[in-house]
């Protein structure tokens, strides 16, 4: 395990010496060191069988996964912070350079890209009247209403499409200015010249009611599922007592489902941050920059500016947020959700 290991430290110093121009071993590619780590890892599973028997077999089930998870995640993670403190422009001849923090200082003075953070925090909150849709349309597809099963099914059809097809079939096509059919409509209505993305503000709101169309059947299937599951006499005991409808639901029904309302609203918050396909398709961050989220930019600074090394550090930054903002929620909810006696 240890000369494997000691092999692996070799081959990867190696390579960074010859990756920064400090020798010339005449690597093409990191594929020597990824084969030293597939050695080490081999090395690591039989090593365990023969110094702890039976427990270091159960131990093998556990460690190609986590050998797997450490190739596929820490080692990008890692080549991704080399880059991020560079200046690494594809369009340029020079190749990659490291700059110290330019690229911080860049980001600190980059108007941009605060205002997609602010958008973020915008979209983000916009989760609340998604919520409360959702709900709405889970209580009403768990009582007993004609066509039920046709209904649930008709709601989470636009769950199934892709945002690209939705970005297309609705930013694209019916929200087109000229020949949309909601363009006609406006104009039918009075609105001289309907832009549905010409304003900043319009063209956020947009933006937010296509993604919730996308995003509200995930919630509302969520809460459907843990209704049902809230046992009927409850209810009943609650009528029998002489409470009012919305009563039973406000001291019965909700507290049951805060568990199911606060995991959905923060895998929605997953879901969210990464926002950027319908961005892309209907704006391209559009007008001036009003609609980008912070991953539609950061995009864009791949594609449009080629610049590797200060997308990367974007990037990275804003990894950083979200762990940060995914921790704070996940205790307080936690916290909020903990019994008080």
């Amino acid at each position: 395990m240890w000369g494997a290991f000691g092999l692996l430290m070799l081959v990867a110093l190696l390579q960074a010496l010859d990756a920064a121009d400090r020798i010339d071993m005449g690597f093409t590619s990191w594929r020597p060191t990824l084969y030293a780590y597939a050695t080490w890892g081999a090395g690591l599973c039989w090593g365990q069988i023969i110094l702890k028997g039976e427990q270091g077999k159960r131990l093998v089930f556990v460690l190609p996964a986590a050998l797997f998870t450490v190739a596929m995640v820490i080692f990008p993670l890692i080549f991704g912070l080399t880059i991020a403190f560079t200046d690494w422009n594809l369009a340029s001849i020079s190749g990659r350079k490291f700059n110290g923090l330019d690229n911080v200082r860049q980001m600190w003075a980059d108007p941009f890209y605060w205002n997609a953070l602010l958008n973020m925090v915008w979209y983000t909150l916009a989760i609340l009247v998604e919520y409360a849709i959702a709900f709405g349309l889970a209580l009403l597809l768990n009582s007993q209403i004609r066509a039920r099963k046709f209904f649930r099914v008709a709601f989470l059809l636009p769950l199934m499409l892709s945002p690209v097809a939705v970005s297309w079939m609705i930013g694209k096509s019916m929200l087109e200015p000229r020949f949309g059919p909601l363009a006609r409509l406006a104009r039918e209505l009075g609105w001289d010249n309907p832009s549905f993305f010409g304003s900043p503000e319009i063209a956020r709101f947009m933006i937010m009611a296509m993604d919730a169309w996308t995003f509200i059947p995930f919630m509302m299937i969520m809460i459907l599922a843990g209704l049902q599951a809230i046992p009927k006499e409850l209810h009943e005991a609650a009528k029998v007592d002489g409470a009012s409808p919305w009563k039973s639901f406000w001291e019965v029904t909700f507290p049951l489902m805060l568990p199911v309302s606060i995991t959905a609203i923060l895998i929605r918050i997953i879901f969210k941050l990464k926002l950027a396909d319908i961005i892309i398709n209907v704006t391209s961050g559009g007008p001036g920059g009003a609609t980008d989220s912070v991953t539609s930019f950061i995009f864009r600074e791949y594609r449009d500016r080629s610049n590797v090394g200060y997308g990367t550090l974007l990037a990275m930054v804003y990894l950083v947020l979200i762990v940060i903002a995914m921790t704070i929620l996940m205790k307080a909810a936690d916290r909020w959700m903990r019994p008080r006696y």
